[in-house]
């Protein structure tokens, strides 16, 4: 189980590990985004520092209208669990998103008014 955060606007956050090419760990807080169907998405200019390697390009509809997205494949640590999952890099992305399909490997607990939110 991990704990989440909640932002200024009631935005979910998930500490999560970013595991690069070279098997380095780095700790992000992302964002869930129940909107966006995929597994990560991330900044174009923040996954080449990580060293994923390029997988394919594909266009999206997003709520700006639709969008290219170069598909990398990346690992993200989860609670412990470590997975490999396509990774859509875009240059309007502003946060590090986990998208609806990491709410079929955990179950989402979110109480707002006692401020208790959990992947488990």
């Amino acid at each position: 189980m991990i704990r989440g955060t909640f932002g200024d606007n009631c935005e979910i956050f998930f500490l999560i590990d970013l595991i690069t090419g070279e098997g380095e760990n780095l700790s992000v807080d992302a964002m869930l985004d129940t909107g966006f169907t995929e597994f990560l998405a991330i900044n174009k200019q923040d996954v080449e520092g990580l060293n994923w390697a390029y997988f394919d390009q594909e266009e999206m509809l997003t709520a700006r209208g639709l969008a290219n997205f170069d598909i990398y494949l990346g690992k993200v640590l989860i609670n412990e669990r470590e997975f490999e999952v396509p990774v859509f890099a875009g240059d309007d992305i502003q946060e590090i998103l986990i998208g609806s399909q990491w709410l079929k490997e955990f179950d989402l607990m979110v109480r707002y008014r006692q401020e208790e939110l959990k992947l488990q």
